[in-house]
Formats: C-alpha cells, sequence, structure tokens
C-alpha cells in the first residue's frame, strides 16, 4: 500500500520537475534526477 502510494508521490515530483526544467541553470543534473525519479517512482507502484 505505502509502496504504490511513494511510486506515485516520485512519480509525480519527478513531473513537476519536469516542468522546472525550463527554468533550471544545471540541466544535467536535473535530467539525471528526473530521470531516476521515474524509473524509481514507476517500479515502486508496478510492484
Amino acid at each position: 500500500m505505502y509502496c504504490r502510494l511513494m511510486g506515485f508521490i516520485l512519480f509525480w515530483i519527478a513531473v513537476g520537475m519536469l516542468l522546472a526544467l525550463f527554468i533550471a541553470d544545471n540541466i544535467f543534473l536535473c535530467v539525471c534526477i528526473i530521470i531516476g525519479l521515474m524509473i524509481i517512482g514507476f517500479n515502486m507502484f508496478c510492484r
């Protein structure tokens, strides 16, 4: 239950960071964090 909820939250944090990418200074770090959060969130949600 909580694992699915945490995955859902991490996934939407990554989506929000995708929107913040347009105003970010360090694009490489931002993209790495977004990809990591999306993978972790998807794996936790679909478990």
